[in-house]
């Protein structure tokens, strides 16, 4: 069983899932960094567009899959971002920006939608929910140079797919407000919101509905 991080870029995601990796002696999974397509696609973001979801797409699911199948109970896993955000969020927004044209973001709708009905949702979803001020802030702070470029409309535009795909996720969920909580500079907060993760799972491995 796994649990999933979920949020924007520069919303803490990764260090969360290292700090909880650390915290509960789960595995971390990160977001994997070396799609072939990704070269192509800065080169030409309307012909590679397409692929470079479909890629992701796919090794989405073999990471969930690779996780369900596992015989040791006790392996559990923190994965960093969901199959469902390169869908909802950043599939959806290649389309409204004409960079992904209607026909091949019906057909990659299409594949997710029979892809994640046959994959196991994470036991408990935690959104990160951060505004764009806090967002650049925090981008700018891990100095990562192919962020650089990175402006704060675009970031506004994944929000706002980030906020209508979170309302309707109907699995268990978890929202952070890191403009209330700041995970990564402010350590009390960092230990409220790990111990309020830590006791849902404790209270749901006693109920016995932790991972159902």
């Amino acid at each position: 069983m796994y649990i999933a991080i979920a949020g924007n870029i520069g919303s803490g995601k990764t260090y969360l899932t290292e700090l909880l990796s650390r915290r509960l002696g789960w595995e971390a999974q990160y977001e994997e960094s070396e799609n072939p397509y990704i070269g192509d696609f800065y080169e030409d973001m309307t012909r590679w567009a397409f692929n470079l979801q479909v890629y992701f797409l796919g090794k989405r699911q073999r990471q969930i899959d690779g996780i369900a199948t596992r015989n040791d109970s006790e392996r559990h896993v923190v994965v960093d971002r969901t199959i469902y955000e390169d869908a909802q969020v950043f599939a959806t927004n290649l389309h409204r920006v004409g960079l992904l044209s209607s026909r091949d973001y019906t057909t990659y709708m299409q594949l997710y939608e029979f892809t994640v009905a046959n994959l196991q949702r994470p036991a408990l979803l935690v959104y990160l929910r951060a505004s764009v001020p806090t967002l650049v802030s925090q981008i700018q702070r891990r100095g990562r140079v192919y962020e650089a470029s990175i402006d704060g409309t675009y970031l506004d535009g994944l929000n706002r797919l980030y906020e209508a795909w979170i309302e309707t996720y109907d699995g268990p969920k978890l929202v952070i407000d890191v403009d209330r909580e700041d995970l990564v500079t402010d350590p009390a907060a960092r230990e409220a919101i790990v111990d309020r993760i830590e006791k849902y799972i404790r209270q749901r491995q006693t109920d016995g509905s932790f991972g159902k």
